[in-house]
């Protein structure tokens, strides 16, 4: 019996790192979502052999590795993979193939955020964060932590809350400052997380979302996109539904799966990489004005990839 075709996509954040295995026809065949700790390569080892757990080889073959993420060119160069894009692009490819009819897409994890504007199916602008974190969810995880609860309970208990507590939004140092005058004044806790969960809205909104035609269907993904609070808060300041999906946290790993199969470049990946010694190393060029910083990928050893040159003689020297 042939083994059918498959694609693998892998999204490497700051904060986690998602990854999964889809068919022809976009279903999911594995899938995993693990904590990036400080070590894109570690985490993608570990992610590849989760995977491979759930992978039936007899069956499957994969055949195109798409890669994205704010590490997307070093785990690229590990994988092998046969396209790398961007988030904005990733997401947006992957967004649109399950919900065609989205106008706006909101973005938020880990420690960025981004808004994406569709119009016929393609993106046609985009905004990120830039320094204030107080839209992510490291801002929620660190409140949580201050009012004793977990992160995944911060939904239901903005839900018991008929009068959420005013908090600022403009930043994080004058939200924790606020959040920590309302504790003292005795705000009932529901009412200080219904608080919290609206800021993170409405700073998203403000900074992030700044200038841009918010239309309807609306759909938000990432991470915070499973906190029941912050989609209620959106869906009061934006007045219309806000659509989550549930594999919403997996799309920036499912659109670089979707563009692989797309792609016209094939390769049999076999998920030996997660057994090799893998080492990034940084070196100054010289060779010109332009001193670049060239970074080099080894494996077991050997250099397979490198990029930053603006030259050749950078090219030569790495």
């Amino acid at each position: 019996m042939n083994a059918k075709n498959a694609f693998l996509g892998i999204d490497v954040g700051s904060i986690s790192t998602k990854a999964v295995i889809i068919d022809d026809s976009n279903a999911m065949l594995a899938q995993e979502y693990i904590w990036t700790e400080g070590n894109p390569i570690g985490a993608v080892k570990k992610l590849l052999g989760l995977l491979e757990k759930q992978f039936d080889r007899d069956a499957w073959q994969i055949v195109g590795v798409g890669a994205t993420g704010s590490a997307r060119r070093m785990v690229g160069s590990i994988v092998g993979a046969t396209i790398v894009k961007n988030e904005i692009t990733a997401h947006a490819v992957g967004t649109t193939t399950f919900h065609p009819e989205v106008r706006t897409i909101l973005e938020i994890g880990g420690q960025d955020s981004k808004i994406i504007l569709v119009e016929n199916g393609i993106a046609v602008d985009y905004a990120m964060n830039t320094l204030c974190a107080a839209g992510t969810g490291a801002f929620l995880s660190s409140q949580a932590r201050r009012l004793g609860i977990e992160v995944e309970e911060m939904g239901h208990y903005a839900l018991q809350s008929t009068h959420p507590t005013m908090i600022a939004a403009r930043c994080t140092v004058f939200a924790e400052s606020d959040l920590v005058h309302k504790i003292q004044m005795g705000h009932p806790r529901e009412d200080i997380i219904a608080g919290v969960c609206r800021a993170v809205a409405s700073n998203y909104l403000n900074n992030v979302g700044k200038g841009k035609k918010i239309c309807s269907p609306v759909v938000f993904q990432g991470g915070v996109s499973k906190n029941i609070g912050v989609v209620r808060a959106f869906e009061d300041l934006l007045r219309c539904s806000v659509i989550v999906d549930e594999n919403g946290h997996l799309m920036g790993a499912m659109g670089a799966a979707i563009l692989a199969k797309r792609s016209l470049k094939r390769t049999l990946f076999d998920f030996s990489v997660e057994k090799m010694e893998f080492v990034t190393r940084e070196r100054g060029c010289g060779g010109c004005s332009n001193n670049c910083e060239v970074i080099c990928v080894y494996r077991n050893g050997v250099l397979i990839d490198f990029w930053g040159n603006r030259c050749e003689r950078g090219a030569a020297r790495a």
